[in-house]
């Protein structure tokens, strides 16, 4: 872990061998891929959370950047010229004030000519936010839509005729509507009795799965389940007595919601201890990581999420020409751990970089940059991405690019391991199933 966020130039070869001998993170450092006689320099910024509770999403991160700055090493060609590449990366700490603080530092100190921020709205939003003000072109992913998007209006509250679309700030991802479809047809899969427990925190993901208006809450009625919501909680909170005992009261059959890993891990253990024991639990973020199920033992069998990315979706990337399934082998083979679904969407924000920059015709010029981020179409490893409003309403459409997604539930094999498999691909049939959804036992 690097000792300080202050940016730290390294030579590629030096990065890439420090990455290999040691496995440290990528936090504060600027790393940088050469390219001869080329006058002006591309530089990206690059946010995520690589400590505190959101840790897990950014894992991949050093993988990743590795190997972007070695498909780059000659530089990227932009109006003629061979511009080198410069990766200027810092952590959030999981925290939205360090990302807003963090961003602001890579557009003022290190002149950044785009932004690229991941995971969850704590990150993104705070890191949009900043470009916005500031005029620098940021493309964001892993986070909902709804989140992203409403969070960061004057008056969330207000709805669409308020609501004001973004100049230099754009997102791919899907939405809350993908994500409750893909929950609610594995749930069909099941005989329940249509009860619904809901865990949503007090944060951007949490106040968005859980809003009465473009949450979960009037979808689930119009299809005839019963939700249960005790209400906003604290996240890193270390008692679920409340909640739990509100689902066995309602008799929850299923158990959703958005939670942070560490807090399900705490949540779950303590329901099962409780005598709460759901057919389905399908929760959003907090199992999206082997090692967080594996965290569970053998009471992670069945427990089922959404899934944005995995080596079975039939999509190659643009840089490298490697499928989903090339990339997510090379990490475990050079990592040592099981793949994990950041890597496709982290690997599509630099496939993004590199087209909009061919494109603009010059990095230097914001504005060209933007027009550029808006005429893509561009095929990556997550799926086609496009900003042009298709499935989207027409206040979000400048700004969403959606991607697709499919359900899965993480089964138990050798020892303590797991795997995800596919079991509902009703929202993207392109994306193969390998199975059916298991009650919980």
């Amino acid at each position: 872990m690097a000792k300080t966020l202050d940016s730290i130039r390294v030579t590629r070869r030096r990065f890439m061998k420090a990455s290999a001998a040691t496995g440290a993170a990528l936090a504060g450092g600027s790393v940088f891929a050469p390219a001869a006689h080329a006058a002006k320099t591309y530089k990206i910024g690059y946010v995520s959370p690589q400590t505190g509770p959101l840790a897990a999403f950014a894992e991949a991160d050093n993988f990743v950047i590795s190997n972007f700055l070695n498909t780059v090493k000659d530089g990227v060609k932009v109006g003629g010229a061979s511009l080198p590449v410069e990766v200027t990366v810092k952590d959030s700490q999981s925290n939205p004030n360090r990302a807003a603080e963090v961003a602001k530092e890579l557009i003022v100190s290190n002149k950044i000519d785009l932004m690229l921020v991941a995971s969850t709205p704590e990150t993104t939003n705070p890191v949009a936010t900043q470009c916005e003000i500031e005029e620098v072109p940021c493309i964001s992913t892993v986070a909902p839509w709804q989140p992203y998007f409403i969070g960061r209006q004057a008056n969330p509250g207000g709805g669409p005729p308020a609501w004001k679309p973004f100049n230099y700030t754009y997102h791919f991802f899907w939405g809350l509507e993908d994500v409750i479809a893909v929950f609610t047809n594995m749930w069909g899969q099941l005989q329940t009795n249509k009860s619904v427990g809901g865990l949503f925190p007090n944060d951007g993901d949490g106040n968005a799965w859980g809003d009465k208006q473009v949450g979960f809450p009037p979808v689930l009625e119009k299809l005839g389940y019963k939700l249960t919501d005790p209400g906003r909680y604290q996240n890193l909170t270390d008692d679920f007595s409340a909640q739990i005992a509100a689902f066995k009261k309602a008799n929850c059959e299923i158990i959703t919601g958005v939670v942070l890993p560490p807090d399900f891990t705490t949540f779950w253990n303590q329901a099962l201890q409780q005598g709460l024991k759901p057919k389905a639990a399908s929760i959003g973020k907090a199992i999206l990581f082997p090692v967080a199920v594996e965290a569970l033992g053998k009471n992670g069998n069945n427990l089922s999420s959404e899934v944005w990315w995995s080596p079975n979706h039939p999509f190659k990337s643009s840089l490298t020409g490697q499928s989903a399934r090339d990339i997510a082998m090379a990490y475990e083979k050079s990592s040592g751990k099981q793949w994990t679904q950041p890597i496709g969407f982290v690997h599509a924000l630099f496939e993004l970089a590199v087209d909009v920059a061919k494109r603009s015709g010059d990095v230097g010029d914001n504005k060209a940059v933007v027009k550029a981020i808006t005429a893509t179409k561009l095929d990556t490893v997550v799926g086609p991405i496009a900003w042009d409003g298709k499935n989207l309403p027409p206040f979000a459409a400048k700004n969403i690019a959606k991607t697709p997604l499919v359900g899965g539930q993480w089964r138990l094999r050798d020892g303590n391991k797991y795997d995800i498999v596919i079991t509902d691909n009703k929202t993207a049939p392109e994306i193969p199933t390998g199975g059916k959804m298991e009650p919980i036992a």
